[in-house]
């Protein structure tokens, strides 16, 4: 595991980081979602949140790139345009900002946001002009640079669309492969050195194809909705650790 360690990483964290993207992509594989969300929080609980937001969204981004090769010729090419097209103007807006934005701030937006997907009711965008689709794209990527996990947003957007389980799966892993392409190229222009992080994320984003595999196979097997409500308590417990986290260095 030395291959994979740094100085903010050690071998017995990336081994539990690597675990722990294959656990959460076997998550999403068998319950839908939440996966995302708790790679996110638990990585933001043992590292700085300067590094886990571009490092989470390259895994992020290499779980949703293999989603997008295998599913592309069902893509709605039109939604995926216009929603890329607004993505850019998000991503260009974010990068005057994202280096001005406090790091403990930073984990308070990112448990309070957490604890609005998983409790709060999402927004019903309906919208399907271009410009709609566009606006879609703006706002979930410039969000997507600050809290990372801006997924579950795109896709009860997408879900508004009445597609198809393949066309849904297909365009909402585009979308999301296009949104942290953005994103990687906001943070490396903005300084973030990725290749240090390349060994790491590597191993975590094939660890992440087993999990998936994993658990497409047992996608039938296992009590769906119990399981998502352990998940749902745990995410919550985690997210308001991580608002405490922050509360206790502001107010120091």
């Amino acid at each position: 595991m030395e291959f994979f360690s740094s100085e903010l990483v050690s071998p017995t964290l990336s081994f539990f980081l690597i675990v722990l993207a294959g656990f959460t992509s076997f998550l999403t594989a068998a319950m839908g979602a939440g996966g995302g969300l708790l790679l996110l929080v638990v990585m933001a609980s043992f590292l700085p949140m300067a590094i886990i937001i571009p490092v989470h969204g390259l895994v992020q981004l290499g779980s949703n790139a293999n989603r997008m090769l295998l599913t592309y010729r069902h893509v709605d090419s039109s939604m995926l345009l216009f929603f890329v097209a607004g993505g850019l103007i998000g991503a260009l807006m974010a990068f005057f900002v994202v280096s001005d934005v406090p790091l403990d701030w930073m984990k308070l937006f990112v448990g309070g946001f957490v604890l609005f997907l998983l409790w709060g009711k999402k927004p019903s965008i309906k919208e399907s002009s271009p410009l709609g689709k566009a606006m879609a794209g703006l706002s979930t990527t410039f969000l997507s640079m600050f809290v990372g996990a801006s997924g579950p947003l795109v896709g009860s957007y997408l879900h508004t669309k009445g597609y198809d389980k393949m066309r849904f799966t297909a365009t909402f892993s585009s979308s999301m492969t296009m949104q942290h392409t953005l994103k990687a190229l906001v943070y490396g222009v903005a300084g973030f050195a990725f290749w240090q992080w390349l060994p790491l994320v590597i191993a975590m984003i094939a660890a992440g194809a087993i999990g998936t595999w994993l658990g497409l196979k047992l996608l039938n097997k296992i009590p769906a909705e119990r399981f998502k409500r352990i998940v749902q308590i745990i995410l919550s417990v985690l997210a308001l650790n991580l608002m405490w986290q922050a509360v206790k260095v502001l107010l120091t």
